[in-house]
């Protein structure tokens, strides 16, 4: 599938589930509406608290990523633990995003996504992707991702190219399937670990 297959693959999507394709130019992109998906009923109680879910998945330790797009409004990400190798081949990576996302209207958009590994001493960088609302790319450098553009952040120790290659629906987030077009790591340099809540770093 070419790169405006895989475009398209995700605007059929987005005109699935109602979301607007297009967007005035200027105008922000509105998040995805929050899925009515329940497995029990309202008398019923869940089967797992929230909090308790989220506390015990804590424990499990994730690298951190930015995943990066440029669309028609300029440059667009977000900070993202939910990263993923996902086949050898073809080449494929995963990452999983909220429906109510803000910046993935813009990377389905944009049909293309850069995924910028961070190291150890880049916890500031992450917790400015984190922020929704701001300039998520003011004072950041970068370049241009060699096979789609996408934002290439400087200094991060590994960054993998993507075209987008499927959507899927998973709960109240879309995991989302890129095939690598590029790829590239520094010979040397530590992850950006996060666990339990805070950041950290791996020592051998």
């Amino acid at each position: 599938m070419g790169h405006a297959g895989m475009a398209a693959t995700a605007v059929r999507y987005l005109r699935s589930v109602g979301a607007a394709t297009t967007a005035a130019p200027g105008a922000p992109a509105g998040a995805l509406p929050r899925p009515d998906l329940r497995a029990v009923r309202d008398d019923e109680r869940l089967p797992v608290a929230p909090g308790e879910f989220r506390r015990v998945l804590g424990h499990f330790a994730s690298g951190v990523t930015v995943v990066t797009a440029c669309d028609a409004d300029g440059p667009a990400g977000f900070a993202c633990q939910s990263f993923a190798s996902l086949s050898l081949d073809p080449p494929l990576v995963s990452f999983m995003v909220a429906r109510t996302s803000t910046t993935w209207p813009r990377i389905a958009r944009a049909g293309a996504f850069c995924v910028n590994i961070l190291g150890a001493e880049q916890g500031a960088l992450c917790r400015g992707f984190a922020v929704s609302g701001a300039d998520k790319f003011a004072g950041v450098a970068y370049g241009d991702a060699p096979a789609t553009g996408s934002p290439l952040l400087d200094s991060v120790p590994a960054w993998i190219d993507c075209r987008i290659h499927a959507v899927h629906t998973g709960g109240d987030h879309l995991i989302v399937v890129g095939r690598v077009e590029a790829l590239g790591a520094a010979e040397e340099g530590e992850p950006l670990l996060f666990h339990r809540g805070a950041f950290g770093r791996f020592s051998r």
